[in-house]
């Protein structure tokens, strides 16, 4: 690839692969859309991808049609576990947290552990304390609920199952900035009926996110234990240090995971030229990107 800085700016979000119901699909292509306009006028203003990923996902986590702060996924006892994280492409930092509560904005608090500890990692009470010294508002557990979120958890506790292929619903972000710097930051609920204390993929470097300023920026949405056994966001960033391109490394990286775990999922991928890629395995997944000041988006 080449390492060379490029001015070009793009952003790439979506909104967690699953099968997501027609009643859902306006909604949710609207909320990816508006969020991927946040990061790019952020962008377009000279903004860092820090911000723009960031602030992309703070406006997921604040609509409740996705699966991250206000509509989160409940888990076995019908409460809320959060996890995020975010990555800064050329230095590496990353910033991650799981299992929090009572915070929207959980991206947020993961670039706190990122900027003003010297951790990457840090979880539950833990990451909340953190989240309280540092003027994070924690809200009531219920305003973070959705009607769809409950009804979901409801399902699994009379029924006994929910079918975690259909009930995953990630929201991630990788940004380009004119710098040439690639962030990427990922946020969910996780998925409803799991285990207390359970973490999947997205707060993990190289399964839910990567990035690498030299290569390119990835977001992982799906089957959180396929994706971690497989290191999904890696291995696609590792067919893009190889030369194919961010399509051929998504599709290609989905379908091993397929082969080889029998997994599915989806993932969004931006190079350090701006060229972007996306897949999924799912029976859908939400997207959008913009880039040369062109908004395309589907489902």
């Amino acid at each position: 690839m080449n390492e060379k800085k490029s001015q070009k700016i793009a952003i790439i979000v979506h909104g967690g692969a699953w099968s997501i119901p027609e009643y859902m699909a306006k909604d949710s292509i609207k909320g990816a859309d508006y969020a991927a306009r946040i990061g790019w006028d952020i962008l377009l203003n000279g903004g860092s991808a820090l911000d723009a990923v960031e602030k992309t996902v703070n406006c997921m986590e604040e609509n409740p049609i996705f699966d991250a702060g206000i509509g989160a996924a409940l888990n076995e006892k019908g409460n809320i576990e959060l996890d995020a994280i975010i990555i800064d492409g050329t230095t590496l930092n990353t910033g991650a947290v799981a299992g929090v509560k009572n915070i929207i904005h959980t991206v947020s608090l993961a670039r706190i552990i990122m900027e003003k500890t010297e951790h990457v990692f840090v979880i539950g009470e833990g990451a909340n304390l953190i989240g309280r010294d540092n003027g994070f508002e924690e809200i009531s557990e219920k305003e973070l609920i959705s009607e769809y979120a409950l009804n979901e958890w409801k399902q699994f506790k009379f029924k006994g199952a929910v079918n975690t292929f259909y009930n995953v619903d990630t929201v991630g972000a990788v940004a380009l900035d004119s710098t040439g710097n690639i962030a990427t930051a990922t946020s969910t609920g996780g998925i409803t009926g799991k285990k207390i204390g359970r973490v999947g993929d997205s707060p993990i470097i190289g399964a839910g996110a990567f990035a690498d300023s030299k290569i390119g920026g990835v977001s992982a949405t799906g089957h959180g234990e396929s994706i971690l056994k497989v290191m999904l966001a890696r291995n696609a960033i590792e067919k893009l240090k190889q030369g194919l391109s961010p399509q051929e490394a998504a599709e290609i990286s989905l379908q091993e995971m397929k082969s080889r775990v029998n997994g599915n999922g989806g993932l969004i991928i931006l190079d350090n030229q701006g060229n972007v890629g996306f897949h999924f395995t799912t029976e859908k997944m939400v997207w959008a990107y913009i880039k040369d000041d062109k908004l395309i988006s589907g489902i």
